[in-house]
């Protein structure tokens, strides 16, 4: 990716967080420390994490359970993240990438986009039971 895509698609993520927070306003309870207007550090510092994290995954498709393995305590342990907020950004993360990428986010993208983070997201939430 050119230097340029990449702030575009960093520039989405960060979009992609503020989404979540206007859409399900309960996902917001876990920021309450966050400022959260349009554009602000916080935000850009926790969409660059996602992305990071999404990143990370894309890596290691093989073997999501040890790539994520700390990322999944975090959430369980330490931050006691509700599972149900995964298929929220999941949803919100599809809605901003068919927004913005509408040529290329066809079905065939959409299913595996939805396929992929659903995937993230059982391993995100693995650590529940």
């Amino acid at each position: 990716m050119s230097p340029r895509q990449n702030s575009d698609v960093f520039a989405v993520f960060v979009l992609d967080i503020s989404r979540l927070f206007l859409s399900y306003p309960q996902t917001k309870t876990y920021f309450s420390h966050f400022d959260l207007g349009s554009g602000s550090h916080d935000l850009q510092v926790h969409g660059g994490k996602v992305l990071g994290a999404i990143g990370e995954a894309t890596k290691h498709l093989d073997n999501l359970d040890e790539a994520l393995s700390k990322l999944s305590d975090l959430h369980a342990y330490n931050l006691r993240v509700d599972p149900g907020n995964f298929r929220l950004l999941s949803h919100t993360i599809q809605v901003t990438l068919a927004a913005h990428f509408q040529a290329d986010f066809d079905a065939t993208a959409q299913a595996a986009w939805d396929k992929f983070l659903a995937a993230i997201s059982t391993v995100l939430t693995s650590k529940y039971r």
